[in-house]
């Protein structure tokens, strides 16, 4: 993966950025993109370990990216912070 082919909300300003770190965090964020998703899901679909995911989970929620809804089992879904992914615009 390039620099560029990460996710923009992939960056954290609290840790340290490295690229195992920022894959597994885009991987999840894409899937996220999609719609708020339980922890089952994410695990299932982004082929990363229960330890990973939840790890780089709580990351995101720290920096405000992310957040949870429920008690027992975890809803999570994107929040309006942090960057916003970058479209391609064409102008006419």
């Amino acid at each position: 993966m390039l620099k560029g082919d990460y996710h923009p909300k992939a960056f954290l300003s609290l840790k340290r950025n490295v690229r195992p770190g920022l894959v597994a965090r885009t991987k999840i964020l894409l899937f996220l993109e999609k719609g708020s998703s339980n922890t089952r899901d994410i695990l299932k679909k982004s082929k990363l370990s229960y330890a990973s995911v939840l790890h780089h989970l709580h990351l995101l929620e720290a920096e405000n990216i992310l957040v949870h809804r429920g008690k027992r089992l975890y809803v999570w879904e994107l929040t309006g912070a942090g960057q916003q992914r970058l479209t391609n615009v064409t102008e006419t």
